[in-house]
């Protein structure tokens, strides 16, 4: 499937006025009025700090100095209007918290203002006990009593069927994303807004930051035949834009044919500019090896590894920080910092992964040092890595399974690295396919 264009407009403010919506582009601004557009979008709570648009949740007030209000916040300042008289599926993990730490399904429980009746967990679980590629299974929550239902793996009609045996009306999602198309809770988030279009229930994205910043996409466009669970749909490897953005972009571009009852909380003090640390938030690891924004800085980039024999670094701690193999000498961070890739240097490291790849057994390998935020492109970092490795050690190889494709979203970087392509090359030949999506992605931007 080719992306639509529908040209380049305005961001949309997010910083406490309800006039910065007015720049937005036509599908975040017809939603944040309160009407349907093209995309079947429901609304969207928007980011009018003092004057609510009409038809959307109002406002939250002006955060404390440097401080970030999410979705799940706004929400609750709002009196939790925008669930009154519905039965409540949340769909969550750790990072689903308060600014005080306090987990999002406590809280409603605990509201007679809500009617929450159901807990979803996504991959690693609801209380986030489980590793990559598994789940907690269905049971009960202890702390509440719930019921809590797994979607790993469950999409479509299933998971619309879930839903239905539920007993919901409507499902709210909030879990801290970290901007890169693998990472699979923004897969989650596509697959519950399909079910409930399916089964007739309303989506409300209550919203978070992009830990990494927002103010581009980056790396190659999912081409369709190499659609999976690390990427559903055409989008950017990193794509720049939050939870609730991407959510009016599924619903405008993707779900066309059948879309979903929409509506986003949106956070206010939040700018594409901003990386994790500015925010005042706590970090709740959204995965078992993802410990902390610096992991996610680089995640984009050197996650690429898992799509060969080298270690990518689970196991240690600091995954996706390092990546190396048995056998790997200093020639390989010697190459890489040879490269002059912008923002990054690369340190010569050993480490010894405890599980995963390689475990057991000491590595040599490559440590990022990113020493310049703005500057640093983690996909050419991990381009960078790969063309590098493949090189500067003769036991570079790809899995079998050919698992860097469904990463990468096509065969091209597989094969153009195995055919002695530099970094630039590469990077040229997903520039139009890129350029496409950033034209698409602009109108469905929220925040300055």
């Amino acid at each position: 499937m080719t992306l639509s264009r529908r040209g380049v407009l305005g961001l949309a403010g997010a910083m406490g006025t309800a006039g910065a919506v007015a720049g937005a582009g036509p599908a975040a601004r017809a939603a944040a009025a309160g009407t349907s557009n093209t995309a079947g979008t429901a609304g969207t709570a928007g980011a009018a700090g003092t004057a609510g648009a009409a038809g959307t949740a109002g406002a939250a007030g002006a955060p404390a100095p440097g401080r970030v209000l999410t979705g799940c916040e706004r929400l609750a300042a709002d009196g939790y209007a925008e669930l009154a008289g519905q039965r409540v599926g949340v769909v969550t993990n750790p990072t689903g918290i308060t600014a005080d730490a306090r987990h999002l399904v406590d809280v409603l429980h605990a509201d007679p203002r809500v009617d929450l009746v159901a807990v979803f967990g996504p991959e690693h679980g609801f209380r986030g006990s489980a590793q990559a590629g598994g789940s907690e299974g269905t049971g009960r929550d202890p702390a509440t009593g719930l019921p809590v239902y797994d979607t790993y793996d469950t999409s479509g009609q299933r998971l619309a069927d879930l839903f239905t045996a539920a007993g919901i009306d409507t499902v709210v999602f909030d879990i801290q994303d970290v901007g890169a198309r693998f990472y699979t809770y923004v897969w989650t988030l596509y697959d519950c807004m399909r079910a409930a279009a399916l089964a007739g229930k309303a989506v409300v994205v209550l919203d978070r930051p992009n830990p990494v910043g927002g103010r581009r996409a980056a790396g190659p466009v999912l081409e369709r035949p190499y659609a999976s669970f690390v990427g559903r749909e055409p989008i950017a490897l990193a794509h720049g834009m939050t939870a609730a953005e991407l959510a009016l972009l599924f619903n405008g571009e993707f779900l066309r044919a059948r879309p979903v009852r929409l509506r986003t909380v949106a956070m206010t003090g939040w700018r594409r500019a901003s990386f994790y640390g500015s925010t005042g938030l706590p970090w709740v690891p959204p995965s078992p090896n993802m410990p902390t924004p610096d992991t996610a800085l680089a995640y984009a980039g050197t996650c690429l590894f898992e799509g060969t024999t080298l270690s990518e670094g689970r196991g240690t701690t600091t995954p996706f920080e390092v990546v190396g193999a048995e056998g790997v000498d200093r020639r390989w961070a010697e190459a890489a910092n040879a490269l002059g890739l912008p923002g990054v240097w690369f340190r010569e490291t050993w480490f010894t992964p405890s599980f995963s790849k390689h475990a057991g057994k000491p590595c040599g390998g490559v440590r990022l040092i990113v020493h310049d935020r703005e500057a640093f492109d983690p996909v050419r970092a991990g381009i960078g890595l790969l063309v590098t490795a493949r090189r500067a050690w003769s036991g570079f190889g790809w899995r079998a399974d050919h698992w860097i494709d469904r990463l990468t979203g096509s065969d091209r970087v597989r094969t153009l690295v195995d055919a002695g392509a530099g970094v630039e090359e590469i990077a040229a030949d997903w520039a139009a396919g890129l350029a496409r999506f950033a034209s698409v992605r602009e109108q469905y931007l929220l925040y300055p």
